[in-house]
C-alpha cells in the first residue's frame, strides 16, 4: 500500500490519458491497469463543453484525479492552471509541470521550484514532475510538496531510466514518495524503477501508444508489482566476480 498526501492506493503503477485513440479505450486500459491515480492535462478539457468526454469517462472511474499543467512555461502560467482546475475538478491535487523547452520537454528547475512553493502555500497538493537531480528534489519536499516525480528520460522517448544512478540517490534522501515519470518504455524499465526503491511510476505513452493498450497495461501492472515484491525481498549483492553458490572443490578432498 503506499500513502500520498494522507489518500492510500493499493496499486503502485500511476497512469497518464493522452495519446488514447478515443476516451472509451482510454478508460478500459486504465480499469485493466488497476490505476487509482490517474493525471490529465487541463489543456486537453474542452472548457466550453459542459461534458468532456474524457473528462466524463474518468469521473466514472474508481481513480484519484490528477490534473496537470503541462504546456505551462513560467510559473505563474502553471499557478494559472492548477487554480483553473481548482474550481473546474474541485481537487486540491495538482502535477506541476513546466517545460518551456519545446524539443525536449526538459522540465524547468527555478520555475517549477518557484510555483511549487506558491503552490503549496495555497493549500494545494504538489507532485511536481522534475529533473532526477537529488538536490532539486530535496529542495521540492522541503518547500512542502507531497512527492517528486523524477524523470527517466525525456517526455515520450521510451528510453528508460537514463537517470537510473540519480534516481537512487533521490530515493536514498528521500522523505515523501519518489514517483518516476517519463521515460519508460517498456514493462522491464517500470521494474527496474521499482527495485531502485522508488514508490510508483507514472506511464502513459508506453501503453496509450502500443498496439495493444489494454494487454499493454496488464503488463505494467505485473511488472510494477513485481518490482515493488524484489525490492522489499532485497535484492542479492552485485559483483565483478563470480560468487560460488556451492563448494567447487569439497567433493574432491576425499580423493
Amino acid at each position: 500500500m503506499l500513502t500520498l498526501a494522507q489518500t492510500t492506493f493499493s496499486s503502485r503503477l500511476f497512469t497518464g490519458t493522452g495519446k488514447f485513440a478515443n476516451p472509451q479505450l482510454m478508460a478500459r486500459t486504465i480499469a485493466a491497469s488497476g490505476s487509482e491515480l490517474v493525471t490529465l492535462a487541463m489543456k486537453r478539457l474542452d472548457l466550453r463543453s459542459a461534458s468532456d468526454a474524457t473528462l466524463a469517462q474518468l469521473q466514472a472511474l474508481p481513480v484519484t484525479l490528477l490534473p496537470n499543467t503541462s504546456g505551462a512555461r513560467t510559473a505563474d502560467e502553471a499557478v494559472y492552471a492548477a487554480r483553473l482546475s481548482r474550481e473546474l475538478l474541485e481537487t486540491r491535487w495538482v502535477k506541476l509541470e513546466i517545460h518551456p523547452d519545446q524539443r525536449y520537454l526538459l522540465p524547468d528547475p527555478i520555475e517549477t521550484l518557484r510555483a511549487a512553493e506558491k503552490l503549496v502555500a495555497e493549500g494545494f497538493i504538489v507532485l511536481p514532475y522534475c529533473s532526477a537531480d537529488p538536490v532539486l528534489c530535496k529542495r521540492l519536499e522541503e518547500a512542502g510538496c507531497a512527492a517528486v516525480m523524477p524523470l527517466g528520460a525525456p517526455i515520450g522517448s521510451n528510453r528508460g531510466l537514463l537517470t537510473r544512478d540519480f534516481i537512487s540517490m533521490i530515493v536514498e534522501q528521500a522523505s515523501v514518495p519518489v514517483v518516476v515519470d517519463a521515460g519508460i518504455g517498456k514493462p522491464s524499465d517500470a521494474a527496474a524503477a521499482m527495485e531502485l526503491g522508488v514508490d510508483a511510476v507514472l506511464i502513459n505513452s508506453a501503453i496509450a501508444a502500443s498496439a495493444n493498450p489494454v494487454a499493454m497495461a496488464e503488463a505494467f501492472a505485473s511488472a510494477v508489482q513485481a518490482g515493488r515484491q524484489a525490492y522489499e525481498a532485497g535484492l542479492g549483492v552485485s559483483s565483478q566476480q563470480a560468487q560460488a553458490s556451492s563448494p567447487l572443490t569439497a567433493f574432491l578432498e576425499p580423493l
